[in-house]
């Protein structure tokens, strides 16, 4: 890639997070991320003033059903969908979507340099977000819960939480780039995401694999079962190993990235749509 391709990629980079960073408009996504951080922060706090009737792991427990069911089913989820569907319709609807297509970029650069502004605010946004809200659910442990990070599993989960947040911004954020780019109404083709991701734990080995959820549980370092009485509907399927589950999640972002950037060289505007 020449050094002029990678100074236009900086350069849409840049106005995008401008409109996209500091977007008022972007107030939701905000509060999405904070959420979780808030459960954390409420947990540590009444459990410090109620007497405690549960251990450390238990803690760990929970987080992970948190982190799954509430963060990458619902802040995460929904986060990355406002801000990568809104890169293309949000300038759709505010008819400035031409001014891009006027200028000597390539279009494939304006898909890179959009989806690179979308990728760096989800990431700047949840990685702090799992990251605090992980360190605060035991805080009220003291000293167990400080043993638990440095000589325990602690930050090795810690860790694996952050890997599986960036992927799921990687892997949502294509998602969600492209929904934005080729419907009419993102919202729709949010839902059934949503709807296909949330009916995974059911769904026969086969069409388990054909979702970003399935990928990004399999990376989780503790495992959260379904629920009863939905548990007597699951499908058990082996998690896939780390070596397939990141590799892979990154060649589908990947190729959702090559087809938006060929939609977008091929498309044309109408704004009367």
């Amino acid at each position: 890639m020449s050094a002029l391709w990678m100074r236009q990629i900086g350069a849409v980079m840049r106005l995008e997070l401008k409109r996209t960073a500091f977007s008022k408009r972007g107030w939701w996504i905000y509060c999405l991320a904070a959420a979780p951080v808030l459960i954390s922060l409420m947990h540590w706090l009444m459990a410090r003033r109620l007497s405690r009737n549960h251990t450390v792991g238990e803690d760990s427990v929970v987080f992970a059903a948190m982190f799954v069911w509430f963060f990458m089913r619902g802040s995460l989820f929904f986060g990355t969908m406002g801000l990568f569907s809104n890169l293309f319709r949000g300038e759709m609807l505010e008819k400035t979507l031409h001014y891009y297509f006027l200028t000597p970029i390539r279009r494939e650069l304006l898909v890179a340099g959009k989806y690179a502004a979308g990728l760096a605010v989800s990431l700047a946004l949840f990685i702090p977000s799992v990251a605090l809200s992980f360190l605060l659910l035991g805080r009220h442990f003291g000293p167990a819960w400080t043993d638990y990070l440095t000589h325990g599993p602690g930050l090795s989960q810690l860790g694996s939480y952050v890997l599986v947040t960036t992927l799921a911004c990687v892997g949502y954020g294509a998602v969600f780039l492209v929904c934005g780019q080729l419907t009419r109404n993102p919202m729709i083709a949010a839902a059934v995401v949503w709807v296909w991701e949330g009916l995974n734990p059911f769904l026969p080995s086969l069409l388990k694999k054909v979702s970003v959820v399935f990928y990004l549980r399999s990376l989780c370092p503790v495992e959260v079962p379904v629920p009863p009485p939905f548990s007597i509907l699951a499908v058990e399927t082996d998690p896939s190993p780390f070596w397939v589950a990141v590799p892979g999640l990154l060649t589908v972002a990947l190729i959702l990235l090559i087809y938006a950037a060929v939609s977008a060289r091929q498309g044309e505007i109408s704004y009367g749509e």
